[in-house]
């Protein structure tokens, strides 16, 4: 296995693009079909045989406070001594292989240690968002009860409060910090700097992540030993990470975007990762942080690239910058477009989901061949196909359907085991021949991938299915919009009319005018069965805790609405309202 991760770091340090490419297509041809080793444990194998073994003093994480400006680092070798530590201590305290760790924390270096420590003895890692409220965490303490806690000083009580409610009591509780019924994490520091490895299979469960649940209660994902650390060569090779690159990924610790990107990616190849601690974003303080750390490969969702497109850019010195990566959910053209003119570096966007590594995406070798909006290509580790309703798979271009997961000729490494104890769940999704994402999308005939959306999301307005996307993008490219959201409202003669929720930027008001202009405007862009028939300005969106937009909580807002005949709603316009488009 080791020498998969050698090939994948020589493939990224290629000049030749054209000679990258093909390199990548044909270590994926082979790691489809190989057989995988009973035994792997990444942490020992890679981690600490290749990385530490070669380059103990090179530095593995650089961690600041931007708010405080207080700033660690640490080498491969010591982030390994202090996973070993950690090893110890649980051991010490009767955890064995198998139990399951929760950790919940903002950005700090112990999410490192942690992470590494789990996958080295064999202990299934559950991240915790810091956001969750008492509710949340209760769900997932009935559903997978926890055996080892470790949070920061700030969620105890709540975790405590979530514990009490539940009657669950598990074996450690760990602080940063200190509290009263929790043993802080410095106890560590007394324990020996030398851990055996656990033997753990290829196929055992080391991951459990919680869905951000968009669509409903979150489901349990299992990832296994291979499929998260070698799965992740994919998002590896996505990327571009070089072993001498400092990587910045804005996400945080409580989701699997943070593993992918934090983590896995960066560690796959030897090179410095970044973590960036912050109570509330500041974009002003993020990029000048970026600057000041001379981070060279820079991934954010497409919330926090909006934020920073209506920023003056100018003030901040991106000299050392060579990437920009988007992933979440599809950014807009028109976001990638403001900032290359600042940065003169096109965000390449990727596609994939907490039960897969990267699928879908526009590696280094497209960089010149990027199309705006496009999500790109798919990886070479997964056989990727559109399905239509029926389940067949759909061959012209243009035509929108499923994305899935073709599984009748390999299954992709990087793709998730099990939905922990929801089997009903796991038969919705694997059907046939076919894993089903859950996603919408098309394709077109030099084979650019284009998002449109949720299956759930998708609107059906009279004949016609509407992806919410395209709608969007048309807004945001519309001067005074700041972010918009498109739903389908319920109708009666039509079934759903296409509704967009408006948040418009500061130096602009809600009013019958812009409404007026925004209807007009995506006139001039979509074919009219697409635009918006309703527009409602608001302050701000339902999100997930990873920043993800609940769309559903939008449908119910307008179902409620429809069935109690609400009164007028403030800054809700109708585009049968206005004389001025009646020719239109």
């Amino acid at each position: 296995m080791k020498e998969l991760f050698k090939e994948v770091i020589q493939i990224n340090m290629m000049e030749d693009i054209q000679e990258m490419e093909d390199c990548a297509k044909k270590l994926f041809a082979r790691l489809n079909t190989m057989e995988l080793p009973e035994y792997f444990n990444w942490v020992s194998d890679i981690f600490e045989d290749l990385h530490v073994r070669q380059n103990p003093d090179k530095t593995a994480l650089i961690w600041t406070d931007i708010d405080t400006l207080e700033t660690q680092t640490y080498s491969y070798g010591t982030l390994l001594k202090r996973a070993n530590q950690l090893i110890n201590f649980l051991h010490k305290s009767g955890l064995e292989k198998g139990d399951n760790f929760y950790m919940m924390s903002p950005v700090m270096p112990e999410n490192w240690f942690a992470g590494l420590a789990c996958i080295k003895a064999g202990i299934v890692n559950v991240p915790t968002a810091i956001t969750m409220t008492q509710r949340e965490l209760e769900f997932r303490f009935e559903t997978y009860c926890p055996k080892i806690i470790l949070a920061d000083e700030d969620s105890v009580d709540l975790i405590d409060n979530a514990l009490k409610e539940t009657h669950i009591q598990p074996k450690l509780k760990l602080v940063l910090g200190h509290k009263t019924g929790w043993i802080s994490f410095d106890v560590i520091n007394n324990e020996s700097i030398e851990a055996k490895a656990a033997k753990t299979k290829s196929d055992d469960l080391l991951f459990c992540f919680f869905t951000s649940g968009t669509t409903g209660l979150p489901k349990k994902v299992g990832h296994t030993a291979v499929s998260y650390p070698v799965g992740h060569l994919s998002t590896t090779v996505m990327m571009g990470i070089k072993p001498d690159d400092i990587h910045n990924n804005l996400s945080a610790p409580g989701w699997s975007k943070w593993a992918w990107s934090s983590f896995f990616a960066p560690f796959n190849v030897g090179a410095t990762t970044t973590g960036f601690k912050f109570s509330l974003l500041d974009g002003e303080q993020y990029l000048d942080a970026i600057s000041r750390h001379g981070v060279t490969i820079f991934c954010a969702p497409p919330t926090a690239w909006r934020i920073f497109v209506n920023m003056n850019l100018d003030s901040f010195n991106f000299s050392r910058l060579t990437q920009s990566i988007s992933a979440g959910e599809p950014l807009n053209p028109d976001v990638i477009e403001k900032w290359k003119k600042h940065t003169n570096i096109q965000i390449r966007d990727y596609y994939g989901q907490t039960e897969s590594t990267a699928m879908i995406g526009n590696p280094p070798w497209m960089k010149e061949k990027i199309r705006p909006g496009s999500f790109g290509r798919p990886s070479c580790m997964y056989d990727m196909a559109l399905a239509d309703n029926e389940g067949n798979e759909i061959i012209e271009p243009g035509q929108a359907g499923h994305i899935v997961v073709k599984l009748d000729q390999w299954r992709a490494i990087g793709l998730f085991s099990d939905y922990i104890g929801s089997p009903e769940k796991m038969s919705s999704v694997f059907v046939d021949h076919y894993y089903y994402t859950g996603d919408r999308a098309t394709f077109d005939e030099d084979g650019y991938w284009w998002f449109v959306g949720r299956a759930d999301d998708v609107i059906k307005s009279s004949d016609y299915r509407i992806g919410p996307f395209e709608v969007e993008s048309a807004l945001l490219e519309y001067p005074a919009v700041s972010e918009a959201v498109v739903i389908g409202s319920p109708d009666p003669n039509r079934y759903q009319l296409v509704k967009a929720y408006v948040i418009l930027n500061s130096s602009y008001l809600p009013s019958r005018e812009i409404a007026l202009e925004l209807f007009k405007y995506t006139l001039t862009i979509l074919p009219k069965f697409k635009i918006p028939r309703i527009i409602e300005f608001v302050s701000g969106f339902p999100k997930t805790m990873s920043g993800k937009i609940r769309r559903i909580e939008l449908r119910q807002i307008e179902m409620v609405r429809q069935g109690n005949a609400v009164d007028e709603i403030i800054n809700e316009y109708f585009y049968w309202d206005f004389p001025e488009l009646n020719s239109k």
